[in-house]
């Protein structure tokens, strides 16, 4: 099974949480281990080098919009999927846990089915954009996009992107000169089933723009964007 090898870190400060999920998790034969504060995940993540982690937002002394902007700071983990669990559903919430470099957003309560669901689909659309080496560049353009490495370059320089920031400009780049609806935004880099607001593309967006200075990136009011070159 594809799972079979999965590695998973639960972050959360309450036991009770943290044992519900990795019962879940064992019974889909996920690999799990728990950490049950910020500083504890850092050093754990880094050392046990997991494939997602499942990390709650509200902890004490590090919270986890902390956790995961120390973590996308460490190249060796731009790899990670990290999804954030939360009481809290508000927009601004969602928008500062992706802005760190999140993935995904879980409200609590936590459903089992739509958790496991969820994890399935985040690992599905990262195996999809792991693919061979692919660089792009055109004469308009100054950016070469390393899609294996998830690495950006501009002038040769590498940019930091968040994973998201990254999917989401490859997709654009992928089809110069064309208009990419939202939905398919949403469809390809977040999924269907993603709890995300209507700000979070263009958020990404706007950091993208920020970080690489490109002026590629054209926004279509109301349908969506394209990367003219």
């Amino acid at each position: 099974m594809e799972n079979e090898k999965t590695k998973i870190l639960i972050v959360d400060d309450e036991p009770d949480i943290r044992e519900f999920i990795r019962y879940n998790l064992t019974r889909e034969e996920f690999l799990v281990s728990e950490a049950s504060n910020g500083a504890e995940a850092i050093h754990l993540a880094c050392k046990w080098k997991p494939d997602l982690i499942l990390l709650d937002v509200m902890m004490p002394e590090t919270d986890g919009i902390e956790v995961c902007s120390e973590l996308r700071e460490n190249p060796e983990m731009d790899s990670v999927l990290i999804v954030f669990l939360s009481a809290r559903s508000e927009d601004y919430s969602q928008i500062a846990g992706f802005q760190a470099g999140g993935d995904d957003y879980i409200t609590k309560p936590i459903r089992p089915k739509v958790l496991i669901s969820k994890i399935r689909a985040l690992l599905k659309r990262k195996k999809k954009f792991e693919g061979p080496v692919q660089k792009t560049s055109s004469h308009s353009s100054d950016l070469a996009i390393d899609m294996e490495g998830y690495v950006v370059r501009k002038d040769g320089v590498e940019i930091n992107l968040t994973r998201k920031e990254f999917e989401l400009l490859a997709l654009l780049f992928s089809h110069p000169n064309k208009v990419i609806r939202r939905e398919q935004i949403f469809r390809t880099v977040w999924g269907n089933d993603s709890l995300i607001g209507e700000r979070t593309i263009d958020v990404h967006i706007r950091k993208i723009r920020e970080k690489t200075g490109t002026r590629h990136i054209r926004t279509i009011k109301g349908i969506g964007y394209k990367y003219e070159q």
